[in-house]
């Protein structure tokens, strides 16, 4: 990687030249032109104002120094392989009387190594507390870093030493281990100007080691008999827990033909009152053991269905033959009586006949006893 930076001069007969940017390693074109020129020379120095070309002519044994163009109005040497050693202040010098010159600096980048990840345990157990401190060296200017959990960036703490004309860069992470950092990539990046193309990081993936941790998960909400279900025993630990067991209220499982066991899970091929209680799954590791219990009921099967308590949603109708019931003197809606009905109403009426005869005999009895005392105060 190469830049220029323009340095500015008087047209005519004085150089013109430019400030250069370079990587370690790279290749470094210094130009010197001149606008007018008198057939005078032109000449090149390094830092340390030894002559490097004059006009077409080398002055100094370097194998890395080659010339590029050399004219009356421009030379152009190339250093190839560049070290920061080359990097200061070069000289064009134009010969006329008096001598005049034009000043190029020439700066080199240094090439921050690749990071290296210190600090980290294989496997790491959870509830650690681990410093990961990633470094770089050789980067001029100081490079920087950054640390990533997976594609997330995290916050480090960042150091910079000088070491000559370079620097080395370290980086310190703070981790508190837990289950969740098992199998995360934690990843240093450089990020520095001279790595434009090709960026520089480093990256490590931790293992932790934790016990274990179990729950159990079932097929069915709601047990009944006769039906199948399923208990499954899932268990998280790393290493991975050893194969769980089965128990019944303490003990072991009763029935072996209609309770399976594969693997994690157990199984009921068909449900009875007898399969109530609780069982458990128990898993470990070497760094602990964990269980989880489900308590079994098991429901009778439903014969009738239960009486609904939702109101209907539209009304239902008197039943006409309730309405014979409370009517039944009307001669319109005598049909389909029951027989006894006519009879019983024969006798009602005969009863109502009787007292009205009655009522009229006492009222006739007293309107002639009330004549009869009339007539006697009349005399």
């Amino acid at each position: 990687m190469a830049s220029k930076g323009k340095v500015r001069g008087i047209s005519g007969q004085y150089p013109l030249v430019q400030n250069m940017t370079v990587t370690e390693g790279g290749t470094a074109n210094l130009t010197c032109r001149v606008e007018y020129n008198d057939n005078t020379s032109l000449q090149w120095s390094n830092p340390a104002q030894q002559t490097l070309f004059f006009g077409d002519k080398k002055a100094l044994r370097d194998n890395r120094i080659e010339l590029v163009r050399a004219s009356w109005s421009e030379l152009t040497i190339s250093i190839s392989d560049v070290t920061l050693s080359d990097e200061g202040m070069y000289t064009c010098s134009l010969f006329t009387m008096p001598v005049r010159t034009a000043k190029a600096y020439l700066t080199v980048l240094g090439v921050p190594e690749k990071p290296e990840i210190d600090g980290l345990t294989k496997p790491a157990m959870e509830g650690d507390h681990i410093t990961l401190t990633c470094i770089t060296q050789g980067s001029k200017p100081a490079a920087d870093l950054r640390w990533f959990r997976n594609e997330k960036e995290v916050k480090g703490a960042k150091e910079v030493n000088a070491s000559g004309k370079t620097f080395t860069v370290r980086s310190s992470l703070q981790l508190h281990v837990d289950r969740n950092d098992d199998g995360v990539a934690y990843t240093c990046k450089v990020d520095h100007v001279a790595l434009t193309q090709t960026p520089q990081q480093a990256t490590e993936v931790l293992e932790v080691h934790y016990a274990p941790r179990v729950e159990i998960i079932h097929s069915l909400a709601v047990p009944q008999e006769g039906q199948y279900l399923k208990l499954e025993c899932v268990s998280k630990g790393n290493p991975s827990p050893d194969p769980v067991m089965w128990t019944k209220d303490g003990g072991e499982l009763p029935d072996l033909d209609r309770m399976i066991v594969e693997g994690r899970e157990l199984t009921f091929t068909s449900l009875n009152k007898t399969d109530n209680g609780t069982y458990r799954c128990e898993a470990s590791n070497h760094l602990g053991t964990s269980n989880a219990e489900y308590v079994l009921y098991v429901y009778d099967v439903p014969t009738t269905l239960p009486p609904s308590t939702t109101p209907p949603l539209h009304p239902i109708p008197p039943d006409p033959t309730a309405l014979l019931g409370t009517h039944a003197s009307d001669p319109t809606v005598t049909g389909n009586r029951d027989p006894n009905a006519v009879g019983q109403h024969g006798t009602d009426h005969a009863l109502i006949g009787g007292v009205v005869a009655v009522v009229v005999f006492v009222t006739l009895c007293l309107i002639i006893v009330l004549g009869r005392y009339l007539a006697r105060h009349k005399g």
